[in-house]
């Protein structure tokens, strides 16, 4: 696993959820505290783990998945493809050494960290049950909706850097694929991890009912009366 890697919190024996935290580009795990604070006020067993980028920021002194320098709409998927083996292999370790499967892990990415975290659901199968992407977006919006993944889009609609339409857009696109996706747009709120996207985020996460799972309901023969 990536060292600098932060585990805010380990449960007592099996976890029942993993989560997994990914910062934005130049930043740090410890950029994600509060945010992995706040998942693990809400999920008392659950694993909770701020993930350190594996490559020095070539624009900070932090960390980087990918340079975001001389960055295109042309280059950026390229950009990505090549470290994303490197992400899914870190998932997948956390998965391992805390014996959780992918339905039960939830990735929660911000600005480059949900740019990996979305890109990840191409993966087949996906990685993760839950993508949690504040402030991010797709390299290029996808062909196909991923199976058996709930997508929760958040987006500050003062964002200057990545701007909010992309969350709209992938939105709209995943629904018109049959996706799972909710998406929320918080007036006023710039790029950036504040209170009110972690009360989101975490109503999302608890309020949310997976569509995989009314579907499976749907398809229970009904009890005899």
């Amino acid at each position: 696993m990536i060292p600098g890697s932060i585990v805010v919190q380990r449960a007592a024996g099996r976890p029942q959820q993993l989560v997994l935290l990914f910062h934005g580009v130049g930043a740090t795990p410890d950029s994600l505290l509060p945010l992995g604070q706040g998942l693990a006020g809400a999920f008392a067993h659950a694993t909770v783990v701020s993930v350190a980028a594996p490559l020095p920021s070539d624009i900070s002194s932090g960390r980087q998945w990918f340079s975001v320098q001389g960055v295109t709409e042309a280059n950026r998927a390229e950009r990505v493809a090549a470290i994303m083996p490197a992400f899914l292999a870190e998932v997948r370790a956390w998965q391992q050494a805390e014996d959780v499967t992918a339905t039960a892990t939830a990735l929660v990415g911000f600005s480059q960290g949900a740019i990996m975290a979305l890109e990840a659901t191409r993966a087949s199968p996906t990685p993760a049950g839950r993508v949690v992407a504040i402030a991010g977006r797709f390299a290029s919006l996808p062909a196909h909706a991923a199976l058996h993944t709930t997508l929760h889009l958040i987006h500050g609609k003062s964002d200057p850097v990545i701007p909010y339409r992309h969350t709209i857009e992938a939105a709209e696109h995943l629904i018109g694929l049959g996706g799972d996706v909710t998406a929320d747009v918080l007036p006023f709120v710039g790029h950036e991890v504040n209170a009110d996207i972690v009360d989101v985020m975490l109503e999302r996460l608890q309020g949310h009912i997976p569509k995989r799972l009314w579907d499976e309901a749907l398809r229970e023969p009904r009890a005899r009366r």
